[in-house]
């Protein structure tokens, strides 16, 4: 059978219909064109980019520039990667779309008009960068093996400049000299972390500057060990990498998402207090071998064998560990003494901006919140005046992010104001929420003489 083609004319009302539809196509397609080229600052100023607004808090009168140097003001904040956004895991937010979130995340990161900005859980670099470029930041990004995300840090361009930077890849740290290769490492969870790590200098000043680490320590509430052995490293490597930068008088920033609490074994090692029975117990309880170390181990569950925060695990991965083997003499994991050994090397130990600075503020004003009330925490306990939560979710609510200083030998760092943390009832029922916060996280940020 053949077909015989056939010339058909448009009625007038038939070409009339056609015009309008290609002029309606054509409007949309100047929009779409427009909204992509939308400048930033317009995403940022926009109805959507709006955010509870946190005033800053005085510890001291400004002091005097010090050698000729000016305070520096340093942000930390866990971004909540859009890759890692999942609508069961945020049952009450109406605002999980990147389009609805990123507005908010920029106003709040340039609202802070830090000098650095440590930011975790970055992705979406096309989106971010020429929102960072346009407010004058210059920036390093890295991210772990196979991450969809990563540690950026930020930095003005009219007073900083980049020295040198170094990557630590956790899951790759010898944490001995000794022993097999995988004994060396000590290594309980393959979990792909990193730590970026950037020498700043004034400019101008070459002479004064700053060692700049963010990380993101493993998210596994049931890892503490694992969690703690990265803590040790990025301590260590830290001190190592000022002293072979020959920085001995720059005093360092470990800025991030430490997923530890408090109470719990890491920040206790970090800050050089004595470990107590219960954190004892949840380091022996965390002393296991997961199967993306030993490839021999028998899986608990066969679908989940990837337990970090890109993939998920089937069970429940807050409450229990899964697809691992109790650890042998033989896999190397460091005993509590030798994790003590591990954060002694620096005798000038991490001190907690926020921690300190709260501490400063009750004694100068009135009673802050902070989290040692509901975590039982003396006032005279280390920790115990950090923020009431960095991370507040339908389902977790935590501190877990920190800015930390290390000083120099000759010189101690002092906060002259901190950014207030949000109150409870900004938070409630959970972040991300419209009109406060783009993140689950809240963003912290120190000025620092």
């Amino acid at each position: 059978m053949s077909f015989m083609s056939a010339t058909f004319t448009l009625t007038p009302e038939q070409l009339a219909l056609q015009e309008v539809r290609r002029l309606k196509k054509d409007k949309a397609a100047t929009s779409a064109g427009a909204a992509s080229s939308t400048a930033p600052g317009t995403l940022v100023n926009n109805e959507k980019g709006q955010i509870v607004p946190r005033p800053w808090l005085a510890l001291q009168d400004s002091p005097s520039p010090t050698n000729g140097t000016r305070p520096v003001k340093i942000m930390t904040w866990n971004l909540l990667a859009q890759c890692l956004v999942r609508r069961e895991l945020f049952p009450n937010c109406g605002c999980l779309k990147s389009s609805q979130r990123e507005p908010m995340l920029y106003k709040e990161i340039l609202s802070a008009d830090a000098d650095i900005l440590c930011l975790q859980e970055v992705d979406r670099l096309e989106k971010l960068i020429p929102v960072l470029e346009e407010a004058n930041y210059d920036h390093v990004y890295a991210s772990g093996p196979g991450k969809k995300h990563g540690c950026l840090i930020g930095f003005r361009k009219d007073s900083l400049r980049i020295r040198n930077q170094s990557v630590l890849h956790y899951d790759d740290i010898d944490i001995r000299t000794d022993g097999t290769e995988h004994s060396r490492k000590g290594l309980s969870f393959q979990t792909r972390n990193i730590a970026n790590v950037v020498a700043l200098e004034r400019l101008g000043q070459p002479s004064e500057g700053f060692i700049v680490a963010t990380t993101h320590l493993f998210w596994h509430p049931s890892y503490a060990y694992e969690r703690a052995r990265q803590a040790g490293i990025l301590l260590r490597e830290v001190i190592k990498y000022r002293e072979s930068s020959g920085l001995l008088s720059w005093p360092c920033f470990l800025a991030g998402d430490f997923n530890f609490g408090p109470t719990e074994p890491g920040y206790a090692l970090l800050v050089g207090d004595t470990l107590t029975p219960a954190q004892e117990e949840l380091l022996e309880r965390s002393r296991v071998v997961h199967v993306s170390v030993d490839p021999t181990v028998p899986l608990t569950n066969p679908f989940a064998t990837n337990d970090d925060e890109d993939g998920g695990a089937q069970t429940d991965p807050d409450k229990v560990i899964t697809n691992a083997r109790e650890a042998s003499p033989a896999d190397g994991l460091l005993k509590s003494s030798e994790l003590v050994d591990l954060f002694a090397v620096t005798a000038l130990r991490p001190r907690s901006l926020y921690d300190e600075g709260q501490r400063l503020l009750e004694k100068i004003s009135s009673p802050v919140p902070r989290c040692g009330e509901r975590m039982g925490l003396p006032p005279h306990k280390r920790g115990a005046y950090e923020p009431e939560w960095t991370c507040y979710t339908h389902y977790w609510k935590n501190v877990l992010d920190y800015i930390w200083v290390i000083d120099p030998p000759d010189r101690r760092a002092s906060v002259v104001r901190l950014l207030q943390p949000h109150a409870t009832e900004n938070l409630h029922p959970g972040l991300p929420r419209k009109g406060v916060s783009g993140s689950d996280h809240v963003s912290l940020a120190a000025e620092v003489q």
